[in-house]
This record gives C-alpha cells, sequence and structure tokens, in this order.
C-alpha cells in the first residue's frame, strides 16, 4: 500500500492583525491564502508548520482558539469556520455566512463568538454545544458611524455579565454590557486620534484588581482604561433610601465629575472622565462599574497594529504589554516599580524591551504578534508573512527580580504569493523556489538531535538569493553553488553562491560543500534603484550590509529579518535574446545547456533558445515551430532530445546534431493548452500533460523510427497542470509518475518498466497534504545516499510542500 507523509510545508502568514492565535498549549493557527496552517511553536525539534487544513473559500482573515482543541476562523466572504480536533484530526464541526462582507475582526469567549465585518454589523453567536447543530445568532449590532475593526470580549469581574469592547473606525472604543442575555451601549470611551485597531483584556488576577483594556490605535498610541466596581455615592436624595438611587441622581452625579477635557495648554487631552457603566442581573439586582482611562503609552512611531498580555503563572506576576507596530518594532510593556506614589491611584507604565529592525526600514513592519511557551516567547509576524521570535533567557523564577534576557530564535517563512517553480540541487542536497513575491528562496535539511539522540533532519529556508523588482518564474541549479533564474522580464540571471552560504551549509551539516576558491565573494547586496545583487568583496563593504559578518552567524540558521538582507547571492551573468518576458527555462542533465522560452504570439516569438553554459553563446539557430507561447521545456535523461509543450496545443521534439537542435518529431493530439511535460528516467517515454484533463505517454513507434506515438492516455477529473516521473528506485520493477491537477491534488500513477500503455492510479494525495489550487510544478528528489522517496510541490496558494512517498510495488 502506497502512503505518503508531510516532511516540509513552507507557508506565510496572511496581511490581518487578527490572522493567527494560539492555543493555550503552544500550538498556532494562522490563515495562509485560504487555508490554516497549524504550527506548533513548543515543538523541540522545532519542524514549524505541520498541517494545513482546507476549507475556506475565500483568504483568512481572523483565527482565535475557544481551547487547546477548538478554534473559529473567519474569512474575507464574510464565513466563520468552527474546528474541532478529534482523533487527532482537525475537521470543521459548523459552518455559517456570518456576514455578506469581510469579516475584519473576531473575538470568543466561552461559547460566545463575536463578529465585526465590513458591512458595519457586529454579530454575537452561540456556538453549538452538540456537533450536528448550527451557530445560533443571539443579537446584531448596528455601528451607525464607521466600521467595527477590533473587539474583546471579557467577563465584568464578580458577575456573570459580558463586557463586549468595539474599537472602531469613528477612533472611539464602545463598550456594551450583557443584560439578560442582551447586549445593551454602556460607555464611549474616546481620546484616541485615529483609528482604533486592536483592543484587549486582562482579567484581574486577584480580588480587588481592576479589569484592565488595552487599546491600540493607528496613532501609534496605547491607552490603558481600568474597569472596576463603583462603590456608590454617599449622599441620599430626600424621601428616599439609598436603594432607589434614581437614573437621574446618577446621570447628575456623573455630570458633576470633574472634566479636564479642556485643558489651557491645547495639546494632547488627556480626559479622566469617569464613565458609570450599570449592569442589571438577575440575582444581584444592579451592579455600578466605573471606567477610567489610567495610562498613555508613546513610544511606537508608526499605528500599532497589535496587542497580547503575557500569560500570567502566578498571581503576583508583573502585567506585561506586547505591542507590535508598522514601525517594524514590538516592543513589551509593564508598570514601573518606582517613581509612582499610590495616592494619586495612577501607574506609570515603561517600556522593559523593544525587538525588531530600529528605524523601521523594513517594509510594512509587523502586522500582529503572540506570546508561546506560557509567557516565554514573544513572536511577531510581518508585512511579507515571515515569523521572528524572541526568547525569554531568565527562568521564571528570577523574571521578577532581575531584567529578563531575551535573544532571538529562529522561526517560520514562506512565499506569500503563487510559487511558480521547484528545483533541486543537483545531488538533492537542497532545493530551491521561485515566486511571485519577487524572491527565490533556498531550503535545506539541518540534522538536529532529537531527545532520544538520533540525528533528524529538519527542513528550514536556509537562504533567499534573489529579491528581485520583477515576479519570478523559474529557477534551476546549474551546480550546488550556481543557479539560473527568470523572472516576468526578458534576462536570464545567473547566480553564485558567497562564501557566506557555503559556510552556513557546511556548519549546520546540510551538506558538504568545498567552495574551491578563495576569492569566492564573502556576500552580496541590491544597489540602491538597482536589480543585479552585486558581489561584496571588500571588509568594510561587508560590515555595513551585514552587520558584523562573525562566524557566530554561519552557525545558525538565519532568522527571517537577515534572510532578506544578507543572504543574496551575486549575479555573475545577464543573457539576453528573447524579446518578450520569459516563460520556460529548463537546464540540461550535464548542465552544459540551457534553455529558454518567452511569451508569445506569434511563430516569430515561440522559440526556444539554448545556450551553452561557460560562454553563454546561442547553440545553433533558435529552435522553430510552435505558434504561441512555450509553456515547459525538458531535456532527455542523455540531453540528446529538447522536448517542448505550448499553449498552441502541440509538443515537438528537436534532436542534437553538429548545429545545435533540429526538429525531428511534433504532434497536436491534444484539444487544450499543453501545461507541462517530463521525460521517464529510461529515456524511452515521455508524458504530456494538458488542460484538457488527460495526461498522454508518447513512445518511438519502433527502435529505428523517428515518429513517437500515444502509448496510453489517462483520464483525469480535472485540468492536469504539472507531472514528473519518479526516479528510478533498485527495488521497484515498475515507473512512478506523479501528476498535479488544476484542483490542487496530486495523483500517483505507475506502470510496469516493460509495458508503458499499462497505467494504474496507485495513490491519491488530497488537499489535506497537497495544494487547494492549481500545481505550478512537481519535483521528485534526485536519489542520492538517502533511499527515500520524496516529492516537492508547489502552487498557486502560495505553500511549498515537501512529501516523502513510500510506494508499493503494483502486484
Amino acid at each position: 500500500m502506497s502512503r505518503v507523509e508531510a516532511v516540509y510545508v513552507a507557508a506565510s502568514t496572511n496581511r490581518y492583525f487578527q490572522t493567527a492565535s494560539v492555543s493555550p498549549r503552544g500550538l498556532v493557527a494562522f490563515g495562509s491564502g485560504s487555508l490554516v496552517a497549524l504550527w506548533d511553536a513548543e515543538d523541540p525539534l522545532d519542524r514549524g508548520v505541520h498541517e494545513t487544513l482546507p476549507g475556506h473559500e475565500g483568504v483568512v482573515t481572523c483565527v482565535r482558539f475557544a481551547g487547546n482543541d477548538t478554534f473559529v476562523s473567519a474569512d474575507e466572504k464574510g464565513v466563520i469556520r468552527l474546528w474541532k480536533k478529534t482523533d487527532s484530526q482537525w475537521r470543521t464541526y459548523a459552518t455559517q455566512q456570518a456576514h455578506k462582507a469581510s469579516i475584519a475582526s473576531l473575538t470568543v469567549h466561552g461559547r460566545h463568538i463575536v463578529t465585526g465585518a465590513s458591512d458595519s454589523a457586529v454579530k454575537v453567536w452561540l456556538a453549538p454545544e452538540g456537533e450536528t447543530d448550527s451557530l445560533q445568532e443571539l443579537q446584531t449590532i448596528q455601528i451607525r458611524k464607521g466600521f467595527p475593526i477590533s473587539l474583546a470580549l471579557e467577563v465584568l469581574p464578580g458577575t456573570e455579565s459580558l463586557i463586549l469592547a468595539i474599537g472602531s473606525t469613528d477612533r472611539n472604543i464602545h463598550l456594551w454590557t450583557s443584560s439578560e442575555g442582551m447586549f445593551v451601549q454602556a460607555a464611549v470611551l474616546s481620546g484616541h486620534e485615529d483609528w482604533v485597531k486592536n483592543l484587549a483584556f486582562r482579567p484581574p488576577q486577584n480580588d480587588g484588581d481592576a479589569l484592565i483594556l488595552a487599546s491600540g490605535s493607528q496613532d501609534a498610541t496605547i491607552r490603558l482604561w481600568n474597569i472596576e466596581r463603583f462603590t456608590k455615592p454617599t449622599f441620599t436624595p430626600s424621601g428616599g433610601s439609598t436603594s432607589e438611587v434614581t437614573d437621574e441622581l446618577l446621570d447628575a452625579f456623573e455630570a458633576s465629575l470633574v472634566n479636564l477635557e479642556d485643558t489651557e495648554d491645547g495639546g494632547r487631552q488627556i480626559s479622566l472622565k469617569r464613565h458609570v457603566l450599570t449592569v442589571k442581573s438577575s440575582q444581584k439586582g444592579s451592579q455600578l462599574f466605573s471606567v477610567t482611562f489610567d495610562a498613555l503609552l508613546i513610544g511606537h512611531e508608526a499605528g500599532v497594529t497589535s496587542l497580547s498580555w503575557r500569560p500570567q503563572n502566578s498571581p503576583t506576576a508583573t502585567p506585561t504589554l506586547m505591542s507590535t507596530s508598522t514601525d517594524s518594532s514590538l516592543i513589551l510593556w509593564s508598570p514601573s516599580t518606582v517613581l509612582t506614589s499610590s495616592k494619586d491611584g495612577t501607574t506609570l507604565w515603561i517600556n522593559r524591551q523593544r525587538f525588531g529592525d530600529v528605524g523601521g526600514q523594513r517594509l510594512g513592519g509587523f502586522v500582529g504578534g503572540l506570546w508561546a511557551r506560557s509567557g516565554a516567547d514573544a513572536m511577531a509576524w510581518g508585512w511579507n508573512g515571515g515569523w521572528r521570535r524572541w526568547r525569554c533567557q531568565s527562568k521564571e523564577t528570577d523574571r521578577e527580580t532581575a531584567l529578563e534576557e531575551w535573544t532571538e530564535v529562529g522561526a517560520i517563512t514562506g512565499h506569500r504569493a503563487p510559487v511558480r517553480s521547484v528545483a533541486w540541487s543537483p545531488h538533492g542536497e537542497y532545493l530551491i523556489s521561485a515566486s511571485l513575491d519577487q524572491t527565490t528562496r533556498i531550503h535545506g535539511a539541518i540534522p538536529t538531535e532529537s531527545t532520544d539522540g538520533t540525528s533528524i533532519p529538519v527542513w528550514h529556508e536556509i537562504a533567499r538569493p534573489q529579491v528581485h523588482g520583477y515576479d519570478l518564474i523559474g529557477a534551476a541549479f546549474l551546480d550546488p553553488l550556481r543557479f539560473v533564474s527568470i523572472a516576468d522580464e526578458k534576462v536570464v540571471r545567473v547566480f553564485e553562491a558567497p562564501r557566506e552560504f557555503v559556510d552556513i551549509v557546511n556548519n549546520l551539516r546540510i551538506a558538504e560543500l568545498d567552495s574551491g576558491e578563495e576569492n569566492r565573494p564573502r556576500a552580496a547586496a541590491v544597489p540602491p534603484l538597482g536589480l543585479s545583487n552585486k558581489a561584496l568583496t571588500d571588509a568594510s563593504a561587508v560590515a555595513e550590509v551585514n552587520g558584523d559578518a562573525d562566524d557566530a552567524r554561519t552557525r545558525r540558521r538565519p532568522f527571517e529579518g537577515e534572510l532578506a538582507a544578507v543572504t543574496l547571492w551575486p549575479e555573475i551573468e545577464k543573457v539576453f535574446g528573447h524579446g518578450y518576458e520569459s516563460i520556460a527555462l529548463a537546464v540540461s542533465n550535464n548542465k552544459e545547456y540551457i534553455a529558454t522560452a518567452c511569451k508569445a504570439t506569434s511563430a516569430e516569438h515561440a522559440v526556444v533558445r539554448v545556450y551553452e553554459t561557460q560562454t553563454w553563446q546561442l547553440v545553433g539557430q533558435p529552435l522553430a515551430g510552435h505558434n504561441l507561447t512555450v509553456t515547459r521545456i525538458a531535456f532527455s535523461p542523455d540531453d540528446s532530445l529538447i522536448l517542448s509543450v505550448s499553449r498552441d496545443r502541440s509538443w515537438r521534439l528537436f534532436e542534437k546534431s553538429d548545429d545545435g537542435y533540429v526538429p525531428v518529431a511534433a504532434d497536436k493530439s491534444h484539444g487544450r493548452i499543453i501545461w507541462d511535460c517530463a521525460w521517464a528516467p529510461q529515456g524511452d517515454i515521455f508524458a504530456t500533460a494538458s488542460r484538457d484533463k488527460t495526461v498522454k505517454i508518447w513512445r518511438r513507434q519502433d527502435e529505428q523510427s523517428k515518429k513517437w506515438v500515444a502509448a496510453a492516455t489517462i483520464q483525469l477529473k480535472s485540468a492536469a497542470t504539472a507531472v514528473a516521473f519518479a526516479p528510478v528506485s533498485q527495488k521497484n520493477r515498475s515507473r512512478t509518475l506523479a501528476v498535479g491537477l488544476e484542483s490542487g491534488e496530486i495523483l500517483l500513477h505507475s506502470s510496469p518498466l516493460e509495458d508503458p500503455s499499462q497505467w494504474s492510479c496507485t495513490l491519491t494525495i488530497d488537499s489535506h497534504l497537497a495544494h487547494v489550487d492549481h500545481i505550478h510544478r512537481l519535483a521528485w528528489r534526485p536519489t542520492g545516499e538517502h533511499d527515500l522517496q520524496q516529492l516537492a510541490s508547489c502552487g498557486e496558494d502560495g505553500t511549498l510542500k515537501l512529501l516523502t512517498v513510500h510506494i508499493a510495488d503494483p502486484e
């Protein structure tokens, strides 16, 4: 029985500040396109994302855990899904079309779920108790002015009533309290000068403590509000008892409270007005709560994107608030133990730690942040979808007394746009991917010691050799230290590894590379307004780009902040020739030739150009014959033939001669565009995959003939977009063909070696392990010392996956 398991998943995080959430056990769930990705942040081996959950049709905007085994996710089409883990499988147990517009915020407390969307409505839902029931809508709150962009829900201290805070684009915070099952408007907190983008409640740890509400805004400030029980005034109305305090009296009392809004200096007005909330409950009659403004935290230079309170391990622990901002900084705030007198009742909050980049030169800064490992890890994800993580090195007992020591540790990364290409280095040591997010990335397996002492290869991104100004379409290795890439431009670019990359690969034992040359450049940088990576050999220039080019950095994997800046490869060659943007690239098996094609609407441009890789000169004449864009090129295993397939629904074969490659065969039997083609390792057959929902297998009519005929046609349920033959293994007496579909599934078909006309489907890899959209490329790992059959795949959903496939012999 063939089976498959996921080894590595690279997925980026969506650009929504509530798209990630962490469970009490340290499982992070985040939206990656329309998938929900799961990452165990407490995994001792640090294996990154281990599963992706399909289900949403729109981009996932919010995820919130309701416990260790349940979470709620929402998307931009207004749908919410409730997920539950049963028998170690996550599955949806309730789905609801909650809003007509995109859901911008979501909060969960017990069975209550509150959603806010860009249709100006906030809806309160009750989660089903059984798995067969649906969500019950309790209430709809219409926001009259502005949109609800942040929500927080908590229990009022000493009651069973809930308090709901709604942050709005009208720059106010609206407080609603639940009274006999329905929420009623209680107060409006003003003070922020821009949109209120995030809210976070900190429940009281001890009796008598206040419930703290933190609000962060686009105006770069954070405000803290104390909500505590309010003692009734001591004066009594004439002719009545204190228990019958009328609403008019209360209103008069509120109006008589000090109002310091009209300050003389005309600066930022700090309102000390006390808002009084009345909460009616069936058991205790009505209770009063006051809401007062407590502190203004100023430290960020740009809008605050998320707030999160540190999990408390003991009731006496210092409260700590994490905030992230678009200025690329993450700040930890806590109250100062000095400089304040307890008489005035205010707290002085100070900036304890600041992480991230000074000066905010990284585009977009941080989108959001979370705590993990019970408050020992502070993590944030950035505009490009990668995470950064800092770990507190102090023991829990020391945290109260000493200043904490924090160090950055590695986290997870992924492409934040469709991944168009994936290719292996010649011996399968590592993998290169190219994406429309304008980067190429190299992923390698780092041997990591597990608890029982065995060494397990754990995959991570180890370099980002090209950060470009054009969308990248393809990349392929010439040797372990050189690769070629094509982008949405006419130029083909060639890159060579810097010494830094060689050091990282050798030090982390990913592979043993012999750099060979002492004069290999140390690193590379992109000049301002330039597109080409320039080599840096001068020590001062390297230090300027890389900070301290020390050995310590090459002994660990690069962090997200370094990948984009210091792991670039210098560009050594540009190859010109095509009249339009590049679309296809192939490297010959002996690495002596590359073949390229460009977008074309006429026969004149629908040609394949072959270059030799020593002098980068054209070999022979361009290979003509197609009428429209050539979508894929493949060299036969002995490089004697070049196969090209095209949008014009035909394939063509060119044979090597003294004058370059010359046409020998062609066929046009597919009914729609041919997306991909692949040669079998023996070189006797090849496969073509088409949008007409078939894969055709072709072989020579007889040994002397130059005519190729279809030996088999594999019928599929959706368009075939990628094909790849598995490498030959000693054990198997059969061929294996992987087929990627437009629906995101991967099918494995096998056939006896002697008879390529008989194909049977041996395994279907569904969207849980494969993809949820058009698969762009499949690549089997070249078999080296490892005897595993591993398949890398990439697709339109922006994920890159590496699967280990255990192929059973067909009976």
